[in-house]
Formats: structure tokens, sequence, C-alpha cells
């Protein structure tokens, strides 16, 4: 049920940018008739970033539109994108703000919602895994279907929505940002919930690096010390490596010797298996 049209171009086709004129099609709005995109993917705004926004809104204004679409029966419209500039001009003060209408669908709102967050906002690694959610359950996108919208690779999309598997100790720390994605990320190496919060306490007492992380949890599962003579594997060995994770968008480990060797292919879902499946077997 995947969908690829339109909006892999981004924002641009809807959205003008900064220096651009902004079309005959603008129009100003009081922003009491604009109700918040439900589908927005950011939950959390720095209050101090919106201050600054408010008072750069002070003296120079709205410098580029917000886009809405309208909700047919009612004098309201929807926002599509420009939740901060909204939430700021408010807090500016300001009655009415400029506005492009636009006719979206409610799968539309969510991506360009989410695009124009990623492209022009620091956008948390839980709130863009939850709105990958959104996408893939209840409008059916595949991860390399969201990958073409926001300008990502699949393997990035599977990467962050594996976040959402952590225990709520774990997100809300990475929320807080008392740890990093990267952090997140090497705890999710750990089999259990309770393997995971217990390293999370470590990370935050001892304030671990991610390498530090990442070693510890390779210790605690299990795995051996990477030897040396790893490290000196032949240039081709590494090269057809890097070829196979770049064909395959994900994790790839070669083990070569004069006797033969392994192939291991990682992957994190059963859609991803689907995915790894139909591109070794060339199926469409």
């Amino acid at each position: 049920m995947s969908k690829k049209g339109g909006l892999g171009r981004g924002l641009g086709a809807l959205i003008p940018g900064e220096n651009s004129t902004p079309s005959s099609g603008l129009s100003y709005i009081p922003i009491d008739q604009i109700i918040p995109n439900p589908r927005q993917p950011r939950l959390q705004m720095d209050p101090l970033e919106l201050e600054g926004l408010a008072a750069s809104i002070r003296e120079h204004g709205i410098l580029q539109p917000l886009v809405v679409t309208t909700d047919p029966g009612t004098n309201q419209y929807t926002l599509i994108a420009g939740e901060r500039r909204l939430r700021a001009a408010g807090m500016a003060g300001l009655d009415k703000v400029p506005v492009l209408i636009r006719q979206a669908s409610e799968q539309e709102r969510l991506e360009l919602a989410l695009i124009e967050n990623i492209q022009r906002a620091d956008l948390s690694a839980l709130d863009t895994a939850e709105a990958y959610e959104l996408l893939v359950d209840e409008f059916g996108l595949r991860h390399e279907d969201i990958a073409a919208r926001v300008g990502k690779s699949r393997e990035s999309i599977s990467n962050t929505l594996r976040l959402l598997r952590l225990p709520a100790e774990v997100k809300q720390a990475l929320n807080d940002q008392q740890i990093s994605e990267g952090h997140a990320r090497a705890l999710l190496g750990l089999s259990s919930a309770a393997a995971q919060i217990n390293l999370l306490k470590s990370i935050l007492e001892k304030k671990m690096s991610v390498r530090q992380t990442e070693e510890l949890v390779r210790m605690l599962g299990g795995a051996r010390p990477a030897r040396q003579a790893k490290k000196e594997a032949l240039p081709e060995i590494r090269e057809l490596e890097e070829r196979l994770r770049s064909r395959l968008g994900t994790r790839v480990n070669l083990h070569h010797s004069k006797k033969g060797g392994s192939l291991v292919i990682f992957y994190y879902s059963d859609e991803e298996l689907d995915h790894l499946v139909s591109q070794i077997m060339q199926e469409d």
C-alpha cells in the first residue's frame, strides 16, 4: 500500500524559501482560526528557542509564511507546517499571520510536518521515530518509502525506529538529553530491558562516552574483544564488505580465510527481513 508520489521533493514545491518572493496565494488569517496539526511530530519545543524566535518576529515579522489547509464546513484552518512560527507569533502578540493555503490529505499533513522539522530544525530522535511509526502503521509506508520522502537512507529509518523498543527510563533519559542517540543505539545491543536500565545508570554515574558504552555492551553481550588480526583484513575483503553493506542497506560482517568463511547479515524487524530476502532473491 505504499505511495511513491509527490512528497519526495520535500517542501520546496509547497513552501517558498526565506529569500524567495511568496506567491500571490499569500493570505493573512487570525491566529485563533488556526488549529495545530494533530499529527505534529515535534512534541517538545525549547522555551528559550521560542522566546528567541518571538523576539525576532516582534522586530522583523514572520519572514516565511506558514502552510495551512482548510477544514471543510468551518472557518478554521489546520496547520501543515510552521508550528514553531505559530507558537512564537502568539507569544509575540500577533493577531494574524501570513499563510499559504494548500490542499493536503491527513497523510500529507504528517509527512510535510515531519519533513519540515527534519529539514529546518532539530527534531528529537524519539519524536522522529514516532512519526516514522505512524507512517508505517497507519499509512502502510515501507522504510524505503519514508527514506525517499525525508532524504535519508533506509538503514537510517530502520535504526531510528528501533529506538522505540527501549524501556521508558532510557527513552526519558534520551528526551532529557542525559544521553545521546549514540548511547541509546548502543543500549539496543543488550537483550533485556533490565540490562539496558542497569547500564543506563552506569552511563549517567560514570559519564561514559558512546564508545565506552559500545565496548561495555559488547562485553556484556558475550562478544569477544576484536582481535588485532581483524584489523589487518585484506583491502579487497574490506571493500567487498562495504559494498554489501551499501547494497543491502544494513550491517554486514564478512569473515574470510583460506579455508572459507562466513557472511553475517543483520536485520532488526520482519519488514527488514522481507526486504533483504527480496534483495537477495532479486524479487520485485
